[in-house]
């Protein structure tokens, strides 16, 4: 999927009152029959605006008051072409709105134009290009083939010398059966599967990827992770060298010797992926996803480590190595697929 972007102008939009990144759910995935997506809201009366965070010991209101905002004009589209993910709402709350604790929020709306139910995440930033205030990452889990759902972000406070702008960086989707997850209910494949944030110094890229044993039976692995690697439009990558170890894209990235590991259940595992942007001749080559097997004839996850590969060609990946320092909030197993 091309990565979308658009500008939407706005006066003093400012910090998200949300978790730095929200999920939320279609309407086949428990919400209201509009298609909405399903969401705590702001005002009981305003189903379609906002909702601000509330803390997991804080007891959920019984009531909220309504409110009714003062909508503000949105721009012409700005012809990028890809409707997938748009901002279709802007909202002013002022003092007397009936909603306190809020002064913009931004309707977005998302259609999957694919063939299968899909998860997206979706980066937002506020301010001029982003320099008001830090990328925020939104979750709209199931969304189904041919299916539209919305979903709202509420925004205060944004720095004086910021331009009045919201815009969506990038939009992500993958199949929401080979969606990674990193806690919660045990799929049925026994294991949580997931990629780190991963980190970059001086043209060199290592991503980390997690397994979980959630399950209640001991696993064992011996090798590598298998990689699919996919463009924005979930296309097979090609002419891209999958080498089994690191050492070759760098020395200091510690042993890559394949070993047996043995995870009891809460145990977990992590290998890496390393490579370099370097662009030299050619065309550079980016593939957003990656398709992951944790051993052959695994079910895959679909991972967005965002691999710039530059004109290299390769990507290193490690082996499977036990993860000693995992801490993990599940004290038991659970049964896959509960």
């Amino acid at each position: 999927m091309p990565t979308p972007r658009r500008a939407v102008p706005a006066v003093l939009l400012g910090a998200l009152l949300l978790a730095a990144c929200g999920t939320e759910k279609s309407d086949e995935a428990g919400g209201g029959g509009d298609g909405r997506v399903a969401r705590a809201t702001l005002c009981p009366s305003q189903q379609q605006y906002g909702a601000l965070p509330t803390a997991p010991d804080e007891p959920t209101p019984a009531a909220r008051p309504s409110g009714t905002p003062s909508k503000l004009p949105l721009p012409p589209s700005d012809g990028q072409g890809d409707d997938e993910v748009r901002v279709t709402g802007l909202y002013a709350w002022g003092p007397g709105s009936g909603c306190d604790g809020v002064d913009y929020s931004a309707d977005f709306e998302v259609t999957n134009s694919g063939p299968e139910t899909a998860t997206y995440t979706i980066t937002f930033a506020f301010g001029s290009s982003g320099r008001g205030m830090e990328p925020i990452d939104r979750t709209v889990e199931a969304v189904g083939a041919g299916r539209t759902v919305k979903g709202t972000v509420v925004m205060k406070d944004l720095p004086p010398d910021a331009a009045p702008t919201v815009e969506i960086l990038r939009a992500r989707s993958v199949p929401t059966a080979e969606a990674p997850t990193k806690s919660g209910p045990c799929p049925k494949s026994g294991v949580h599967v997931y990629a780190d944030e991963g980190d970059a110094a001086m043209g060199l890229r290592v991503v980390g990827l997690h397994l979980v044993n959630c399950g209640a039976e001991t696993l064992r692995f011996n090798g590598y992770p298998e990689l699919e690697l996919l463009d924005e439009d979930h296309r097979k990558v090609t002419g891209v060298r999958i080498l089994e170890g690191t050492g070759s894209i760098s020395t200091g990235l510690g042993d890559d010797t394949a070993r047996p590991v043995s995870l009891a259940p809460g145990e977990a595992a992590r290998a890496s992926l390393a490579w370099r942007n370097t662009t030299e001749f050619g065309d550079p080559v980016n593939a957003p996803y990656v398709r992951v097997q944790a051993a052959p004839g695994d079910a895959p996850v679909m991972v967005t480590p965002e691999l710039d590969l530059g004109t290299t060609g390769k990507l290193g990946v490690g082996p499977w190595q036990k993860d000693e320092d995992y801490r993990g909030s599940e004290t038991g197993a659970s049964t896959p697929g509960d």
